[in-house]
């Protein structure tokens, strides 16, 4: 999945996920309660009825308009942003009860204001913090539980395209302030991919670019550079040529509806990106040979993936739970949509992905020297 979010050591969930978090046994190691687990299932009901609360006040606007206009009103909540007054009343109070929003109990009507890190965190789409699409992601696999359990019975899928624009702006969204404010100098770290990236002439392509906000970024720090998208969403494809036509580089950048397969048919590449998609590929392989062969002479080929863990170990940090859940959801439904099916999901250790790339003709695997990106790890991977 392209979602993100922020830095492993301060996520955009504004909380640390460095540290494992305790499995379901006491530190004791006794057997954990039925009570006690009945308590745990109860907390974690309260934090879906919260994320979920969240996903009403994004689409709705209303967190847009609190902070437009707040403090406000319930009634005048309902009528700036012509939503019904009784539904703005019980998600306002709710909004307090969970502690998001402020309430003035003395102002008649009562009041309901939001906080500025509150606010930053839902509605700033240009901040590192920025989470407040993220529960679009589990609405829109919400809504195909259907066929996510008929996928679980059967060994089928649930396609990208069937996740539908919930699924595809949330990762959008997530993805665009990492790209727009810390992949150039992220790349300008490296010194042999930035050389590359420099030359006069230099073409590169980006595979499964989803909203193009990643190409975007690339094309502004490397004007010399023409780009190549080709990604196989046809609703992605037109949002970002809308976007390279609104951010002025859509004279050097071409986004295609085309396999990763066709990689070949339109290189050579200085270099061949693929950011947040490989574990999402039915057959990855067989994705990651084309770019390999569509590579120029020194050409290489750079991933951007989860930074999961090495290995599974039972009880997991936060970073690994959240990739999990993504898996369950959308992106090993989404993977297995298509047969065969490599079947790699969200958590794609360090060793698939090199075992992928051997499969695929390349000799090296180096992990970049590019930190603190998200929840991301950068791989370059170099031909035999």
């Amino acid at each position: 999945m392209s979602t993100t979010t922020p830095s492993t050591t301060t996520p955009s969930t504004s909380t640390t996920t460095t540290s494992p978090s305790p499995g379901p046994t006491h530190s004791d190691d006794r057997p954990v309660t039925a009570d006690a687990f009945a308590e745990r299932i109860f907390t974690s009901a309260l934090a879906t009825a919260e994320t979920m609360s969240i996903y009403l006040g994004e689409r709705l606007g209303w967190y847009d308009c609190l902070v437009q206009h707040g403090p406000v009103s319930a009634d005048e909540l309902a009528d700036r942003t012509g939503t019904h007054r009784r539904y703005a009343r019980e998600w306002l109070e709710m909004q307090s009860a969970f502690g998001i929003l402020d309430a003035d109990l003395d102002a008649d009507p009562i009041r309901f204001g939001i906080q500025p890190g509150v606010a930053e965190a839902l509605t700033d789409t240009a901040s590192l913090a920025y989470l407040g699409t993220l529960p679009r992601m589990f609405a829109a696999s919400f809504g195909q539980l259907p066929a996510l359990l008929d996928a679980y019975r059967t060994g089928g899928g649930v396609s990208w395209a069937e996740l539908g624009a919930d699924a595809r702006e949330c990762q959008a969204a997530l993805n665009r302030p990492w790209f727009d404010r810390q992949l150039a100098p992220a790349l300008a770290g490296v010194d042999g991919l930035h050389a590359r990236l420099s030359r006069s002439g230099a073409r590169i392509a980006d595979v499964g670019f989803g909203a193009g906000y990643s190409t975007i970024a690339l094309a502004k720090a490397y004007p010399e550079a023409t780009f190549v998208g080709l990604d196989v969403d046809e609703a992605s494809v037109q949002m970002a040529r809308h976007a390279a036509a609104e951010a002025g580089v859509d004279d050097r950048v071409e986004f295609v509806l085309a396999d990763a397969s066709d990689a070949g048919q339109r290189g050579p590449f200085d270099v061949v990106f693929a950011f947040e998609c490989v574990h999402d590929m039915p057959r990855p392989v067989e994705v990651l040979a084309a770019a390999r062969a569509a590579l120029a002479p020194d050409g290489v080929m750079v991933i951007m993936d989860e930074a999961v863990s090495d290995e599974f170990a039972g009880p997991a940090d936060d970073l690994d739970k959240i990739m999990y859940a993504f898996s369950l959801f959308v992106c090993l439904p989404d993977g297995m949509s298509s047969t065969p099916s490599a079947g790699t999901g969200t958590v794609m250790r360090a060793s698939t992905l090199r075992a992928y790339a051997q499969q695929a003709g390349f000799a090296e695997v180096e992990v970049l020297p590019i930190e603190e990106f998200s929840f991301f790890r950068f791989y370059q991977l170099t031909p035999g």
